[in-house]
């Protein structure tokens, strides 16, 4: 089997694109957090997020460290909250074509994190 640095690439930035997975994404930027936290925080509810971290953790972005009674999810790569920093900031200067695209229009169905 031949390595696609491409492919490799696609699949991080599937990691992104659901605006749920992004949301716990975003949750982990200050400190490490329970699901409890991230349901707080969110607004999602507690098994789809708990897919989610499955998910991610999965895919290598997300881990987890057993404290106690808890787990406290962090990221397994600090770039990883620097990549989120740097969007935020192509977002600020290019939002308008971002919101306006119609070519991206978010999908009813997602496909699995493994696809």
């Amino acid at each position: 089997m031949q390595f696609n640095p491409v492919a490799v690439k696609a699949k991080l930035f599937r990691g992104f694109s659901d605006t749920s997975r992004l949301a716990i994404l975003e949750c982990l930027r200050n400190a490490p957090v329970t699901v409890t936290e991230i349901v707080e925080l969110t607004g999602l509810g507690q098994s789809n997020v708990s897919n989610h971290l499955s998910c991610l953790k999965d895919c290598g972005l997300v881990q987890s460290v057993q404290k106690g009674r808890y787990i406290y999810y962090s990221y397994t790569d600090e770039r990883i909250g620097d990549f989120l920093q740097l969007a935020d900031s192509v977002v600020a200067d290019l939002a308008k074509g971002f919101y306006e695209c119609t070519r991206y229009a978010e999908e009813k169905n997602e496909e699995a994190c493994h696809s």
